[in-house]
Formats: structure tokens, C-alpha cells, sequence
């Protein structure tokens, strides 16, 4: 089955896809007497997901020997369904990646503690470093080294926050300079 050659799966589809699985989405008849619209797709398309990886989770959980080849099962499903396109496969890894960032990332939390600051930061080094690669084989020196430079600051944002975290349970001394102000 080729992605690229279908039909986007309409937002009707993916909310009988969701009622059957029992997961749709509370819907208010009287705000949506007509069913699912296509500016519902999106939204509907991140609940079929969350179903989806919540399904997974519950089937390979690591908690015993052996139970890698779980996960490595579900991962020969994503491969059939994907193709042989390298292209495409690195795209949808990185839309993985920046969702988990952006989960990791609470963007409706200020501040984030340091350890959950080092966890988006290593994301983003991920995401960073599958562009440049991309770019690099595209022969885009310029967006090859736009990447690298994002990945170097992503890199340097592990380590603080690695370091900070040290900080915070008394493994590590604040440097001088914090100490002091």
C-alpha cells in the first residue's frame, strides 16, 4: 500500500475508524448535527494516534526477556505501510519526534525543570540531526549547516540541563557565578 498514491482518509473515515475501535470522541449533536467536517481531520487524526500508541504500549510493555521482538513486530507493520521511501520514512520520524518535543515540552507550562528541559533538548538534537543528514544528501550545504548549528545548541541544552538536574539533589556544585548572585 502506497501513502503517497491514496486518498487523505476523510474525517468521516477516521471517525468510524475511532467508533469502532470505541475511542471517538465525545460529540455534541446539537454543535455537530451534521458528523465529522473535514477541519475535524487533524484533531480526529491525533486521537486515532494517541489510540493507536496507547494500544501498542499496552501490547509491549518492556517488562520481561524476549518481549523486544513486540516492538520490533509493530515496527515491521509501520515499515510495510510506509514503503521503501527513505524520504518519507525521515519525515514521518521527525513529525514523531517533534510531537513527542512538543508533549515533553509542556507548552502551557512555563518553566520547565531541568530534567524535562534535557528530555526536549535530546528530542531536538534527534530532530536537528535527521535534517541535517537530509539536507546533506540533497547537497544543501547551507541547510545541512543550519541543522548541525541546531543540534550543537540542542546538544548544549542536554548538558545544562543534565547538569542543573545534578544541581538540584546536591551531586553537583553550582558554578561560582549562580552561586554568588
Amino acid at each position: 500500500m502506497n501513502i503517497r498514491s491514496e486518498r487523505p482518509v476523510s474525517a468521516e473515515q477516521i471517525s468510524a475508524a475511532l467508533a469502532a475501535l470505541a475511542a471517538g470522541p465525545e460529540v455534541d449533536p446539537q454543535k455537530r448535527s451534521e458528523g465529522p467536517q473535514e477541519e475535524d481531520r487533524l484533531h480526529l487524526l491525533g486521537t486515532l494516534l494517541a489510540k493507536t500508541e496507547l494500544e501498542i504500549t499496552v501490547a509491549t510493555r518492556l517488562t520481561e526477556e524476549g518481549e523486544i521482538e513486540d516492538v520490533l513486530e509493530t515496527l515491521l507493520g509501520w515499515k510495510e505501510q510506509l514503503g521503501a521511501d527513505p524520504g518519507l520514512a525521515v519525515n514521518v520520524l521527525t513529525n514523531r519526534l517533534q510531537r513527542t518535543a512538543v508533549q515533553v515540552s509542556e507548552p502551557e507550562a512555563g518553566e520547565l525543570p531541568p530534567g524535562k528541559e534535557a528530555a526536549f533538548a535530546a528530542v531536538m538534537t534527534a530532530v536537528y540531526t535527521l535534517g541535517a543528514q537530509l539536507h546533506a544528501e540533497r547537497g544543501d550545504t547551507e541547510g545541512t549547516r543550519h541543522a548541525l548549528s541546531g543540534a550543537e545548541e540542542a546538544l548544549i541544552d542536554i548538558l545544562q540541563g543534565i547538569h542543573d538536574l545534578r544541581v538540584a539533589i546536591g551531586d553537583a556544585a553550582e558554578p561560582q557565578d549562580e552561586a554568588d548572585s
